[in-house]
């Protein structure tokens, strides 16, 4: 695409190194997940800091644990470490897939885990900017002291952010061939090691075009470095929206993954359907997708609340 480089050689590039425990069981069942079960190493990297912190909680062998250990856990997790029900779910997860790697394995004959209930997710609606606020940040000078390929850079990330809706990983690990400018497509690597094909508008696709003006020469396929040159990484693409968010002087609550919500909540209140909203987002399902109509919902009634006249009458 971008580059000329040939579209085979992206994925070598873009895999982060995968992480080994230092616990021999757990960095058994993370190589059993990585390289049997085909995980990626962001998701193998995850289980592996769940199952270490459970590991130290319990202060001995996490393949000894108990079925009374694991509820302990979670209800200091849900307590006194006030974790929220979503990353309980996950811990618990990792733990489901460990004992049961275990019990294959004929390392014990039995799952503590089986019954185990996770908390209840509460019902709640994604976080969504305004137009307005998207296009107050989208304008919001960058901070002090940055140099033009930074600027230029930062600024191409958050329209790309918003015209595509990819997550920050996806951004991340975009290569320069990866991107079409002419016909303003990318191809991103999302959850599971799974392509897909997303689209961008102009005012991205022009953004991307300046920033690779400036970009500095390096041999790094990465289409977003820094100024070493190298791959710039999810931490530093949260950085850049949460320091225009800071900048901004708004009160809202400015993510990737916020912006991404909203980019699939103005698409469906502009006219979009909600099959494509699928496909671009990269959800397996179009019950995950659904979530945005009652997004959409809550938007056409704060509008018709404030523009209709009956309720504001003083003779009602």
């Amino acid at each position: 695409m971008v580059a000329g480089n040939p579209a085979g050689h992206g994925r070598a590039t873009r895999e982060q190194a995968l992480y080994v425990p230092a616990n021999a069981i757990i960095a058994a069942f993370i190589n059993e997940l990585h390289y049997a079960r085909g995980r990626s190493a962001r998701t193998c990297e995850a289980y592996a800091r769940d199952l270490e912190l459970f590991a130290r909680w319990l202060g001995r062998d996490p393949a000894e644990a108990q079925r009374s250990d694991i509820k302990a856990f979670v209800l200091e997790l849900a307590g006194k470490r006030r974790y929220q029900p979503a990353a309980i779910r996950r811990k618990l997860v990792a733990l489901r897939r460990f004992f049961r790697y275990l019990v294959v394995e004929s390392r014990r004959e039995d799952d503590p885990t089986v019954g185990l209930e996770p908390p209840k997710l509460p019902k709640r609606l994604p976080a969504v900017l305004k137009e307005g606020d998207i296009a107050k940040l989208l304008r919001t000078p960058p901070p002090a002291g940055r140099t033009e390929f930074q600027r230029l850079r930062d600024y191409a990330i958050l329209e790309v952010l918003y015209a595509s809706g990819v997550r920050r990983a996806e951004v991340a690990s975009l290569d320069l061939h990866d991107v079409d400018l002419e016909r303003r497509m990318m191809r991103v690597v999302g959850k599971g090691n799974k392509q897909r094909t997303v689209l961008i508008n102009q005012a991205a696709a022009d953004a991307m075009r300046a920033y690779l003006g400036h970009r500095p020469r390096t041999s790094d396929d990465a289409f977003f470095v820094g100024r070493n040159g190298r791959r710039l990484g999810v931490r530093a693409i949260w950085s850049v929206v949460k320091t225009v968010e800071r900048l901004s002087g708004m009160a809202l609550h400015a993510t990737p993954h916020v912006m991404r919500h909203s980019f699939a909540t103005h698409l469906l209140e502009n006219g979009a359907d909600l099959m494509t909203i699928k496909e671009l987002l990269g959800h397996e399902s179009l019950a995950t997708t659904q979530i945005y109509t009652n997004v959409s919902v809550e938007h056409m009634r704060k509008t018709y609340d404030n523009a209709h006249p009956r309720d504001r009458r003083e003779d009602r």
